[in-house]
């Protein structure tokens, strides 16, 4: 199973926060629904219609000049996740005024081999680099925009980059990010029904599954878990990952029959 952008295949609740605001604004008649917003960033899918519920975020860092003036003066830094243009002749007039609201675009991450997606349309238009990390081969020579590369952490951002899945078999190189708060998989779990058994809202990839990738994520305590395919989790999210990791091969017949239903059913 894949989706339009080459993906192998792959709820929604409030933070105990106050400052998270996870409430959806529906533009699906334009191609673009934003599905995570919180005080630091948002969350949007592109086509709301795909099965796949591709889903992009962007984060608003703090920069210099804010931290300097105790974070209550400059424009923070915007730093793009995996983004899909929303369709349409003014689809990215849409999705750049979206983004403005946060700050000033200062970087594109790929953090999936298979998440190019729109990165270096979103990168040109703002004049920016996509960023991948260092280990990552095959993509950068596919994007059309500059690249810069990407160790430990993710430039000044305060985001950790871990080493998700890095193999030749199944092709698969992935990064998640995580600052202690905030935790980015692009793609070995999500919420999207198609990576669910019954009773889950976090599923490991179907894919994944018979070897699920536990060590890298491992005792990971995050207040939200953004997703590269559906809506992020908000509530208990260190709880309902640690869940996940731990039961994605018990639940393998549960999930891959879901996924069968969802595909024979679109």
């Amino acid at each position: 199973m894949s989706d339009s952008d080459g993906d192998a295949t792959n709820d929604d609740a409030t933070d105990d926060d106050a400052t998270d605001d996870n409430s959806t604004d529906d533009d699906a008649s334009h191609g673009l629904h934003v599905i995570d917003r919180f005080a630091d960033g948002i969350g949007w899918v592109a086509y709301p219609d795909e099965p796949m519920q591709r889903a992009s975020h962007a984060i608003a860092i703090p920069n210099e000049e804010a931290r300097d003036d105790g974070g209550t003066g400059g424009v923070p830094d915007v730093w793009v996740i995996d983004p899909v243009d929303p369709p349409g002749e003014d689809g990215a007039d849409r999705l750049d005024a979206l983004l403005a609201d946060l700050g000033d675009v200062a970087g594109v991450v790929c953090c999936l081999d298979r998440h190019k997606r729109d990165a270096a349309a979103v990168a040109t238009r703002h004049d920016v680099a996509v960023w991948i990390p260092e280990w990552m081969t095959g993509v950068a020579a596919e994007l059309d925009a500059p690249v810069e590369r990407f160790g430990p952490r993710l430039a000044d951002t305060g985001f950790e980059a871990i080493r998700v899945k890095n193999t030749s078999i199944p092709p698969w190189q992935e990064v998640a990010l995580f600052d202690g708060s905030t935790l980015i998989v692009p793609e070995a779990v999500g919420t999207n029904g198609l990576f669910l058994a019954a009773g889950e809202g976090l599923g490991v990839h179907p894919a994944l599954r018979p070897f699920p990738p536990r060590k890298p994520l491992r005792g990971l305590d995050p207040d939200r878990i953004l997703v590269g395919h559906g809506e992020g989790i908000y509530e208990h999210a260190g709880d309902r990952l640690a869940g996940a990791l731990a039961g994605a091969r018990r639940r393998a017949p549960s999930a891959y029959l879901n996924a069968l239903r969802a595909v024979l059913g679109s």
